[in-house]
């Protein structure tokens, strides 16, 4: 017989959420929260983020990715161009970021449009990677078919040994993407799921705050 999984409840109580308390910006809404998730110290690697994206067939999917950068502009990942994700990118740049902290009890789901960032950005930042992660993404191509685990080892041994004492070169094929918002939303949990959902969505040249129900 399945476990009932009827019984996991929590119940939501360490914060709220308010018009009145809210940024007017919601980049700003975002820095204050992200920058409490870092001074927590409880949450492990803050800056990870499902990214939601829409292939070519209609079909959808989330991963977990790593945010990098963050400012007015946007939210900045890298990836490479011809993985999955990057596919879809290419297809429906329309995508959609969540970041779930549950020790604060909150959750920041933001809509916008995927688009690359320019080649001296994504090389600026692969230079800063450690050498094994550049080296990872050299040796990877990301979402293909690979016989075994073996294999992948090998190919990754011989890029070693042909970089040794050299720069490893970014991939063509790898880089960042800005995801511009169109609409954040900004969730606290709260007793008897009566939890705070406050959205802000760009109108025009403006962003509009309402309250959303639980």
């Amino acid at each position: 017989m399945a476990k009932k999984l009827h019984s996991y409840r929590a119940s939501y109580e360490k914060g709220a959420l308010t018009k009145s308390v809210v940024a007017e910006n919601p980049f700003q809404q975002f820095k204050q929260w992200f920058e409490a998730a870092e001074a927590s110290e409880t949450i492990h690697e803050i800056n990870a983020m499902t990214l939601s994206t829409v292939d070519a067939t209609g079909a959808p999917r989330g991963r977990v990715v790593l945010l990098k950068e963050y400012s007015q502009a946007g939210f900045v990942f890298y990836t490479n161009y011809s993985s999955e994700k990057g596919t879809a990118i290419a297809v429906n740049p329309a995508v959609s970021l969540s970041f779930f902290w549950p020790a604060l009890e909150q959750q920041i789901i933001i809509k916008g449009t995927a688009q690359k960032v320019p080649t001296a950005q994504s090389e600026a930042y692969f230079k800063e990677r450690p050498r094994k992660s550049q080296l990872g993404a050299l040796v990877s191509n990301q979402s293909t078919v690979i016989e075994s685990r073996q294999a992948l080892e090998d190919a990754m041994e011989a890029l070693e040994k042909k970089y040794e004492g050299k720069e490893v070169p970014k991939p063509e094929q790898w880089g960042g993407y800005l995801v511009t918002p169109s609409e954040f939303e900004f969730w606290q949990g709260r007793r008897s799921r009566l939890h705070d959902r406050i959205v802000y969505r760009m109108q025009e040249d403006h962003w509009v705050l309402q309250r959303l129900q639980p």
